[in-house]
């Protein structure tokens, strides 16, 4: 949990670092005027470029919006969208909307549990794999729907989505990537 700060100490918050990430934030705070009704966008910026929102980069938000540091942490930590901690290098993100639970979501994220140890918002301890779950990204026709390491996956089983994960992790090209080379 982020603590307040003065203004003083969070207008150091990357002084003198030359990161290109960091200057795509700040365009985007500049294109929106600074204005505080931006916050949410500025914020899914800054996770996309950096992959989470760290208390330097929320100073560093605060700061450039003139904020104060407990509200960007307060919108930032209301929306579940947002993350705080590093991502995982292979993340499996499994749809648990009416469809997919119905055609057996419930059961991969039990395999993946007991496989892998982590359950839905949870990463390995060697910070190689994350499990997410989340609601319905309109692909019912597909249950159960998943996003492996951003590719968007249907009608999987339990075993297919320990296989293709096990593949992951050990480097092996996953069988999208076998078709399309």
């Amino acid at each position: 949990m982020l603590v307040a700060k003065e203004h003083a100490d969070y207008a150091q918050a990357f002084q003198g670092e030359d990161d290109p990430r960091l200057d795509e934030v700040s365009r985007a705070v500049k294109r929106f005027g600074y204005q505080q009704d931006a916050l949410i966008e500025v914020l899914h910026i800054a996770q996309h470029a950096f992959g989470y929102l760290d208390e330097k980069l929320l100073t560093y938000i605060a700061r450039q919006m003139k904020l104060p540091l407990g509200w960007v942490y307060g919108v930032a930590s209301f929306y579940n969208f947002f993350s705080f901690k590093p991502p995982a290098a292979h993340n499996c993100v499994v749809c648990t909307g009416t469809a997919c639970y119905v055609e057996g979501a419930q059961e991969i994220l039990q395999a993946l549990e007991a496989e892998f140890g982590v359950k839905p918002g949870q990463t390995t301890a060697d910070g190689r794999f994350s499990v997410t779950d989340f609601r319905c990204p309109g692909s019912c026709g597909l249950a159960p729907v998943l996003v492996v390491d951003g590719e968007l996956l249907g009608r999987e089983t339990a075993a297919s989505v320990i296989a293709r994960i096990h593949a992951q992790l050990a480097g092996e090209p996953t069988p999208s990537q076998e078709t399309s080379a």
